[in-house]
């Protein structure tokens, strides 16, 4: 590891405020081609508030957090999370998070990586929880 790193420590904020033309395309390239992701009238007929953001795109969510922890030189071992409530489109999604702890043996980082969504006034719901494991560079 090249730069010093503690626990506690911050993650950079990761955001992204997808839309209803995202989710589809997303959707399209990781061939998820659920109604509730693009269409409107159909999610809101499954009993949602509108289009849902789908698992997987949280999931680059969080790796965009811990890629920006760990440096253009750095690397991403892991990510996992854990979804916790819906996100929709239009929602402002944040992932924050913080340094859980550090392994000086192998270089190692785990970040506790939270993700809530709102329209950016206050911390909002969560939707997801998780960690990620990178070294620094």
């Amino acid at each position: 590891m090249t730069r010093r790193v503690e626990a506690g420590d911050p993650v950079p904020r990761a955001e992204l405020v997808p839309d209803e033309v995202r989710l589809l395309r997303f959707g399209a390239v990781t061939r998820n081609a659920h109604r509730i992701h693009y269409d409107t009238a159909f999610a809101r007929s499954e009993g949602l508030d509108g289009p849902v953001v789908m698992a997987q795109l949280h999931g680059c969510l969080f790796f965009r957090a811990a890629a920006a922890f760990a440096g253009e030189a750095g690397e991403v071992r892991s990510v996992a999370w854990q979804n916790r409530a819906p996100a929709y489109a239009g929602d402002r999604l944040v992932v924050t998070g913080v340094v859980e702890s550090v392994d000086e043996a192998s270089g190692e980082v785990t970040l506790a990586l939270d993700e809530r969504r709102g329209n950016g006034d206050g911390p909002g719901e969560t939707c997801c929880r998780g960690r990620a494991v990178v070294v620094p560079r």
